[in-house]
């Protein structure tokens, strides 16, 4: 990006409350990504309220977009997310075609042998049926129901076992229709196709909120873990970059304004860390 334009536009558009420039940090950033004046950072935008499209289907909104803009408020650069499916964001992280990912990563075991992350939130897994359960469906009780999740999540491992369960206590296995996008996973409940589904705990409430009565919270959430932001294994300053900008912004009062706004202040967290293993 052109830096003279970008700061420009920044400028004129920054809310009165805009992250204070940290120049330490700013320093920190690989030269190769600070020199156009723009980090690059890949986003699933179909998991509302974190990310997603706003009405005119091309202007990226949503938590993780707001948070990531005011990081990058605080590390003097342009944050410029692009829309990707889930399970590409970390390879292409990897091939050296994203900066960062930021699209409600749970941090795991898995994904943290390919990649750094440093916590933000904290959510957990939340189940929804259509209004009056006619499945009736629990997270515990779905053998032989059909269930929608999003490819490449948590859930997809949690859902897996769930029917695995299922079949070792000589019951049906769970149909489970893997979706690319979760809006079409809840789609795929509002219209009957699917008895539930399963994501994180923020992103089911507002699927249940935004259908209008048509869906409803079954069970309680469960398995609360971190989001972590996805940095390149390979570059521990720009991990320490990222968890300090974070760290600002949550000493400050950006974070919860951000959180607030967007209705999950219920996941906030004081620290940010790179690679907490708990």
């Amino acid at each position: 990006g052109d830096d003279t334009s970008d700061t420009t536009g920044t400028d004129t558009e920054s809310p009165a409350t805009a992250a204070t420039t940290d120049a330490e940090l700013a320093a920190l950033i690989p030269e190769a990504v600070a020199d156009d004046g723009v980090i690059v950072v890949a986003t699933d935008a179909s998991y509302a309220p974190n990310e997603f499209f706003a009405e005119d289907n091309t202007t990226l909104i949503g938590m993780d977009i707001d948070l990531g803009t005011a990081l990058g408020e605080v590390l003097g650069l342009e944050v410029r997310f692009e829309n990707a499916p889930f399970d590409s964001i970390i390879p292409g992280l990897e091939s050296g075609k994203f900066e960062l990912g930021m699209s409600s990563f749970t941090i795991n075991p898995e994904r943290l042998q390919v990649v750094d992350m440093v916590s933000y939130f904290v959510a957990g897994t939340a189940w929804a049926v259509p209004v009056d359960n006619p499945g009736d469906v629990s997270p515990d009780s779905a053998c032989g129901k059909k269930v929608a999740v999003q490819k490449a999540t948590v859930q997809v491992d949690d859902i897996t076992a769930r029917s695995e369960e299922c079949l070792t206590g000589g019951e049906s296995e769970i149909t489970i229709d893997q979706y690319t996008l979760q809006t079409d996973a809840t789609t795929a409940v509002v219209s009957g196709k699917d008895d539930a589904m399963l994501a994180d705990s923020p992103v089911v409430a507002y699927a249940v909120k935004q259908t209008g009565g048509q869906l409803e919270l079954v069970g309680d959430s469960y398995d609360d873990a971190p989001y972590g932001i996805a940095v390149p294994k390979d570059d521990p300053d720009f991990a320490s970059a990222v968890q300090g900008a974070l760290q600002a912004l949550m000493d400050g009062d950006r974070y919860v304004e951000i959180l607030d706004e967007w209705g999950v202040a219920a996941g906030a967290v004081d620290t940010a860390e790179i690679n907490p293993t708990s």
